[in-house]
């Protein structure tokens, strides 16, 4: 399917030692309780911040030159937080029908969500999730965001053989069992096999972005932060640091389209990162480069076959234009069961989970998306 630091270049003591904060389809696959769709645009309400950090560690690392990320990549592996959420898959999965495409789940989580109660500030939340697709060709990545309200069927364990008849939204599926549960909610709704997952902290998050220097955004309207310091983002360009990026990318109260906008000022909010990396003198400058990896390597949690050093070749002539974001195919939110939920297309969303599968979204993508989907802000 689907030169920077020297070879002897060293990551400082400082960034490795860094503390993380790890957490613990094709839609109907035949069998009784197995009708899924695919739906609206929330996925990325944290925004791309799991997308980006894997988007851009893994550019600059190929950036490097193969010689040069395999050493480098290979220093940084060691500092990568790992998780297993596969062992406890141990039935039904979908197959994985083609080689040498990448499908990965990247899940952002937060312990400190401003959103959430305030009587529950350590629960964990899971607001982003996105099925990144890396096709064999290796010259692109299409990045479908998968809403958090998508009412799902959420299987009864990790373990089920099928996937059950238990519908919720799909964020509840990490608060029911974690990430396990999750990658098997999502392949029993996509029947697309995952080949890895990255889970990404938001709390450490700033320092990723602080990392290259802050952001220029474009503000689409002057609007005040609903959360404290209560900060005004002014329309037009601002450049904003990683507390200020954060904050105006979890904005959606003050837009009449909500977390379609909030989407929408995530993958910009990608886009414009991914851009100032390689752009930025990062891969150049072993200082920077290392403080930059040291922030992600302290945010960031792998499964235990992830790779740095395949997944920075595989990358290594994606950029920016390269990225194309996509949302799942749906109807909207309705009431369901007394609260509001985003409800799938199933026919586009078999269409599109079964180009992934086949590794032909080259194809589906020229044929249903026009104009592209993907931020025309920032360029």
């Amino acid at each position: 399917m689907p030169s920077g630091p020297s070879s002897g270049a060293a990551r400082t003591s400082s960034s490795s030692s860094r503390g993380r904060g790890a957490s613990s389809a094709r839609v109907p696959v035949a069998g009784s309780g197995n009708t899924y769709g695919a739906s609206k645009k929330k996925a990325q309400p944290k925004w791309g911040r799991i997308a980006l950090v894997a988007l851009i560690a893994l550019a600059l690392c190929g950036g490097l030159g193969l010689g040069g990320a395999w050493l480098y990549a290979k220093s940084v592996e060691g500092d990568l937080s790992r998780t297993d959420p596969f062992s406890a898959l141990t039935g039904g999965r979908p197959p994985k029908t083609v080689n040498g495409s990448q499908n990965i789940l990247l899940v952002g989580s937060d312990s400190r969500d401003p959103d959430a109660a305030t009587d529950k500030g350590g629960e964990w939340r899971t607001d982003t999730m996105i099925v990144m697709h890396i096709p064999s060709s290796q010259d692109r990545a299409y990045l479908i965001s998968l809403p958090r309200d998508l009412h799902v069927y959420i299987p009864k364990d990790a373990a089920a053989a099928d996937c059950g008849t238990r519908k919720a939204k799909l964020n509840a599926a990490y608060a029911f069992g974690g990430m396990p549960l999750l990658v098997k909610t999502v392949e029993c709704y996509t029947s697309v096999r995952m080949d890895h997952v990255m889970l990404i902290d938001f709390g450490g998050f700033t320092e990723v972005v602080d990392a290259l220097g802050g952001v220029d955004m474009k503000i689409e309207k002057t609007i005040t932060s609903i959360h404290k310091p209560k900060r005004t983002f002014t329309k037009g360009t601002m450049h904003l640091n990683g507390a200020e990026a954060l904050d105006y990318a979890r904005q959606r109260k003050q837009f009449p389209d909500g977390d379609f906008a909030r989407m929408r000022h995530q993958q910009q909010l990608l886009k414009a990162l991914l851009d100032k990396a390689v752009s930025g003198g990062i891969v150049t400058s072993p200082g920077k480069l290392n403080d930059f990896l040291g922030a992600v390597t302290s945010a960031v949690t792998v499964d235990q076959d992830f790779k740095l050093i395949d997944m920075a070749i595989q990358f290594r002539g994606i950029r920016s234009d390269d990225l194309i974001f996509l949302t799942n195919p749906h109807k909207g939110s309705q009431m369901v069961g007394g609260e509001s939920v985003v409800v799938s297309d199933k026919e586009k969303a078999v269409a599109l989970y079964d180009a992934v599968g086949k590794d032909t979204m080259k194809q589906w993508y020229e044929t249903n998306v026009s104009p592209p989907p993907s931020p025309s802000v920032n360029n």
